[in-house]
């Protein structure tokens, strides 16, 4: 059995607005092994960027404990999280607004190695920059080339060799492909999988695209108004999903065969505000099997069948457990 490479535990993160505090996220918990891949899924807006930034330490959580290897990081400040920072990395959505325009290349991918004093002498960071332009598939005659001469997959590349420049053990990919065509996605996909299998790395896969989240993730995590509303494996989500939300957003997924006759799963219904939300589950409004008790009782995560966890009252009357 793998061990133990992240501990999530209540994780809270809220925002001061006009109107009170917007509960970005909200008492999620997760765990991921060593060279696992989580997928973070769920509409615009339910929390996943958020999710993994606080992970990070972009933002400092609300409530919640992080472990990493073992050891609480919530509270890390100044050279700590510094050093913290070799072992954990992100990959941003947008490849273009995450470069600086007025860096080539080749000092791009420089800019943690000299940040960190990797490297001693110009011929070894020269060494080591081409040498991560190698592993992410760059050609040696696009280091001195700008952001805006490059495709957006060959932009996305480069903020994975500057991910990969501390040799890290664990990556948020933060929606790494949507901005990229169908054809490049699949090569920076085939690319992330390549190098977890190379270097051990462990993901946190953030995506609202499900086809791509079920070839990539170990595990699943949905989330909706930034609570956890169901984990799982990856095969056994698609295979049985049990939170009503989830067998909704699985139900969009288009298939590519028009004589394929699927149950349609419509989701009506307004939306709860995440900020300040009343007792209650999230997703009421919009639930097909919503009872007025489901409006008055918080929804608790259990595991209904093995490694399966699901936030909803009514999870074991519909699915017949």
């Amino acid at each position: 059995m793998s061990e133990m490479l992240l501990e999530v535990r209540g994780l809270k993160k809220y925002f001061r607005t006009p109107g009170g505090m917007l509960h970005a996220v909200d008492d999620v918990s997760f765990t991921i092994e060593a060279g696992k891949t989580l997928g973070i899924v769920g509409e615009s807006g339910c929390g996943k960027s958020t999710l993994g930034r606080t992970v990070l330490g972009m933002l400092d959580a609300t409530e919640g404990e992080i472990y990493f290897e073992g050891r609480d990081i919530t509270q890390l400040r100044g050279h700590g999280k510094k050093a913290l920072h070799r072992d954990m990395q992100i990959i941003f959505q947008d490849p273009y607004s995450s470069l600086n325009p007025r860096q080539c290349v080749f000092d791009l991918i420089a800019v943690p190695l000299k940040v960190y004093r990797e490297c001693h002498g110009k011929d070894a960071l020269h060494r080591r920059v081409t040498g991560l332009m190698e592993t992410v598939g760059l050609a040696k005659r696009l280091a001195y080339a700008y952001p805006h001469e490059l495709d957006g997959g060959r932009r996305q590349r480069v903020g994975i060799a500057r991910a990969l420049a501390l040799n890290p053990k664990f990556i948020v990919c933060d929606e790494p492909v949507s901005a990229l065509d169908v054809s490049i996605q699949a090569q920076v996909l085939n690319l992330l999988q390549d190098l977890q299998d190379e270097k051990g790395l462990t993901y946190i896969f953030v995506t609202h695209d499900l086809s791509v989240v079920r070839h990539i993730s170990d595990d699943i995590l949905v989330m909706y108004l930034g609570i956890a509303v169901e984990k799982s494996n990856t095969k056994e989500l698609f295979k049985k999903p049990l939170h009503p939300y989830t067998k909704g957003i699985l139900a969009a997924i288009p298939v590519p065969d028009i004589d394929v006759k699927r149950e349609r799963v419509l989701l009506c219904g307004e939306l709860t505000s995440p900020i300040e939300p009343k007792p209650g589950c999230r997703f009421a409004n919009r639930c097909p099997h919503s009872e007025q008790a489901c409006r008055l009782e918080e929804p608790v995560m259990e595991e209904l069948l093995p490694g399966h966890f699901v936030a909803c009252r009514r999870a074991r009357d519909l699915n017949g457990i």
